[in-house]
């Protein structure tokens, strides 16, 4: 048996003009990570990143501390949907700054409603695949690594919606479940999947075990 790691990237630049980019929680977030895989020995047989910065950043941080990794392979197939687009389609209106907790949850219904639609065929955001191209990317992605890799170690570094699409296609759950997952996943938390030569199967979903600590429980954030 072996184990793909799906870590979702550091905390990133929610409400600024390049979201793309790790915050220095972010990066510290990446590090403990590497840090805690580095004091239990993990090794990683191969690794594999989006093309987007702040997949890249966030495997910089974990090799700042864990360096004995193996080059990533980058695939544009673990990148993020376009949260703007998919919003356009529901609200062509310029929305305001998401500076209060107000316009924070306004600002995720949207994008819950718009993904949803997505998902349903209803709208084709600007610049996306439609939804089946999108999650048989994820799913060609995964039987490629587990036909690879299946007696190994892999460890991924993607983004909310890839991993949440990743945890229901293994568990055959519905679109919607795959927004409900979307929306809890953390910052650098870390999701399984066992696998073998035939099958994938869930282990655990949106783990944090590195930031359980006085020191850095404050540490966990969702965007």
């Amino acid at each position: 048996m072996g184990t793909i790691y799906l870590v979702r990237h550091g905390q990133a630049s929610f409400g600024a003009d390049d979201y793309d980019q790790l915050s220095p929680l972010g990066t510290q977030q990446a590090q403990q990570l590497g840090r805690y895989w580095q004091e239990r020995d993990m090794c990683f047989d191969a690794v594999y990143t989006g093309t987007l910065k702040r997949h890249v950043q966030t495997l910089a941080g974990i090799r700042d501390t864990l360096p004995s990794m193996p080059d990533a392979q980058a695939l544009p197939a673990l990148n993020e949907y376009d949260s703007h687009a998919l919003i356009r389609c529901v609200h062509p209106e310029p929305l305001g700054p998401v500076d209060t907790p107000e316009a924070y949850r306004a600002h995720f219904r949207l994008l819950c409603d718009a993904i949803a639609q997505w998902m349903a065929g209803v709208i084709s955001p600007e610049g996306m695949p439609a939804w089946e191209d999108f999650s048989g990317a994820i799913r060609q992605t995964l039987e490629h690594i587990r036909h690879q890799h299946h007696a190994g170690n892999v460890l991924i570094v993607s983004s909310g919606g890839p991993i949440s699409c990743a945890s229901s296609l293994v568990l055959g759950a519905t679109p919607e479940v795959s927004i409900a997952l979307n929306m809890r996943i953390r910052n650098t938390a870390v999701t399984e999947l066992s696998m073998s030569a035939k099958r994938l199967m869930l282990q655990t979903f949106n783990t944090l075990n590195h930031l359980d600590s006085a020191q850095t429980r404050d540490w966990i954030t969702f965007a």
